[in-house]
């Protein structure tokens, strides 16, 4: 059940929601999932220019309640229409779905940029009923067959609301996104497209370029493609997203893209000057640069991981986590970690026990940070956290590092 508020600042129950999409791919998908999943009262009806089976998938699966494969008055009985198209489709959606629009009606999108859409929505007189939207989540992998239910856990949800926007609207559309475990953050657009610019549109442009960097530097027996590895193929992953997307990303959010473009080339042309400077100087140099951004990588990784653990473990519990899928180390030997079989956890428990160790509680964690799974042992003393860490990695099960 949802809670709206009313104008007069008192609030009432909402029974039923019905949600429209106009798109459903990776991210309409996984919020129509992550809804249902919760056995919220809604209804999900979704526009598609043509017919796909993934859809009727979807029906038979529940999460989709009806398809429309025309964008027409039946859009009048929605409480919430969500914009899942590229970015530059979603702002030419405003201006036919206007008309359509009931009272109270809420318009939100999903895209990652918000500076052209909140533009047109003012001008359309829309400041009231559009509410910028970004789900912070995502994949290389795109289409509804690759929504999931968790995609939007722990994520950042930016919204971007005008200052005409009812607080009831505000409120109900924060409500809904806290349903899918997402947090949401409320930004103004030029704040927005300034940040996805330097964190998601940039790095993206890089990792194409570094593909097309291999591809054209690469010899005839393709000895570079061949022998990339995970490193590199970490870095590029996000290369094999949607072009269209892309494309529509990059002619919207260019200004922000150009401004920290040339911020990056800076960066560049500072590494290749210490690349050549005299021997002594680069030696120095280079040994700075790569000192100072293991620096800056620790500081991340620790503020990164300790956000998750807070989020975890709020009362900083002794906990002792261990991946629940195998995985090899580099001399390429299974790690025997927590097999799927009758007596794995009782095995654990039993190593522990031996050794004095007492667990206070267990908890298997499947959200979008550990998609295989991790097992969490809290454990009663702060002493018994380390030793216990040691214990199971002589055993061979891998531990998932948190500081």
């Amino acid at each position: 059940m949802f809670i709206n508020f009313a104008k007069n600042g008192d609030y009432y129950a909402m029974k039923h929601l019905e949600l429209g999409f106009v798109g459903f791919g990776l991210i309409g998908g996984s919020i129509a999932r992550s809804l249902k999943k919760q056995n919220e009262d809604v209804s999900v009806h979704v526009y598609s220019r043509r017919k796909n089976p993934a859809l009727d998938e979807g029906m038979a699966e529940g999460i989709i309640d009806s398809i429309w494969y025309e964008i027409d008055e039946r859009f009048s009985t929605c409480d919430i229409i969500f914009l899942c198209a590229p970015v530059l489709k979603n702002t030419d959606y405003l201006s036919v779905l206007k008309p359509l629009l009931k009272p109270g009606c809420i318009l939100t999108d999903v895209g990652s940029v918000k500076g052209n859409i909140c533009k047109k929505a003012a001008e359309l007189g829309l400041s009231r009923q559009f509410i910028g939207g970004h789900p912070m989540a995502g994949s290389e992998k795109t289409g509804f067959e690759n929504s999931t239910d968790i995609l939007l856990e722990n994520a950042y949800y930016l919204l971007t609301p005008f200052e005409e926007t009812p607080l009831e609207n505000l409120s109900l559309l924060k409500e809904l996104v806290a349903k899918t475990g997402a947090n949401c953050v409320v930004l103004s657009p030029s704040e927005h497209d300034k940040i996805t610019a330097a964190i998601s549109h940039v790095p993206h442009i890089i990792a194409v370029s570094l593909v097309n960097m291999v591809r054209t530097s690469d010899n005839e027996e393709q000895n570079m493609k061949a022998f990339a590895a995970g490193g590199f193929k970490d870095i590029t992953r996000i290369a094999s997203s949607s072009p269209q997307m892309w494309q529509d990303i990059c002619l919207a959010n260019s200004e922000s893209i150009d401004y920290f473009l040339s911020h990056f080339e800076k960066q560049i042309e500072n590494a290749k000057e210490e690349l050549t400077a005299d021997e002594l100087e680069q030696v120095e140099h280079v040994y700075s640069m790569y000192e100072y951004n293991s620096q800056l990588y620790q500081e991340n990784k620790e503020y990164l991981e300790k956000s998750v653990l807070m989020q975890l473990n709020p009362n900083e519990i002794p906990t002792v986590m261990l991946n629940y899928q195998f995985k090899k180390d580099q001399a390429d030997e299974e790690l025997s970690n927590i097999d799927d079989r009758a007596g794995a956890i009782a095995t654990i428990a039993t190593i522990l026990s031996v050794n004095g160790i007492s667990i206070k509680n267990i908890g298997i964690i499947h959200n979008r940070e550990y998609v295989d799974g991790v097992m969490k042992l809290e454990l009663y003393k702060e002493d018994d956290e380390k030793k216990a860490r040691e214990l199971l990695i002589q055993n061979r099960y891998d531990i998932v590092d948190r500081d």
